[in-house]
């Protein structure tokens, strides 16, 4: 069990990388990746500003990325790693690609998929959530406190 949890930190780490380079943008920082058997196989962050796209959060970002890696589209097998609970929009996205676990950090408390629609995801999917959960939200607060 121990190694579960080192592993986890060591992938949220990862997500927390990613949610930095987005804070570094001024993006909303959300950063995830995707694991498959030990090995990142895609890196995101919240690019909607740069995009100029609704779309184009960390979580479908990564999904994108990890489907071409995979060179198909279900993602079973996999697990994402983001620091933030996913919205409805992303839970959806991840329904359809059939993601094997999510593990998020911090939980939201405004718009996360399990305020809204918490049965969206796959069955089969696996959720754990509040790894890392002080640095994945301590970083979005400071975020909109510059905002404000």
């Amino acid at each position: 069990m121990t190694t579960t949890i080192l592993n986890d930190e060591f992938y949220m780490r990862q997500a927390l990388n990613e949610a930095q380079q987005a804070f570094e943008k001024n993006e909303v920082p959300v950063g995830a990746v995707i694991v498959c058997q030990g090995r990142i196989i895609a890196r995101a962050h919240n690019l909607t500003e740069t995009l100029n796209d609704v779309t184009a959060h960390a979580e479908m970002q990564a999904i994108t990325a990890a489907a071409n890696v995979l060179g198909g589209k279900y993602l079973t097998d996999c697990t994402l790693y983001v620091t933030l609970e996913p919205c409805p929009m992303c839970a959806g996205g991840l329904l359809w690609s059939q993601i094997s676990k999510i593990v998020y950090g911090a939980k939201d408390e405004k718009r996360g998929y399990s305020l809204f629609s918490p049965a969206i995801l796959h069955p089969k999917t696996e959720i754990k959530g509040g790894i890392l959960e002080t640095e994945c939200a301590s970083l979005l607060k400071l975020f909109f406190q510059q905002r404000r």
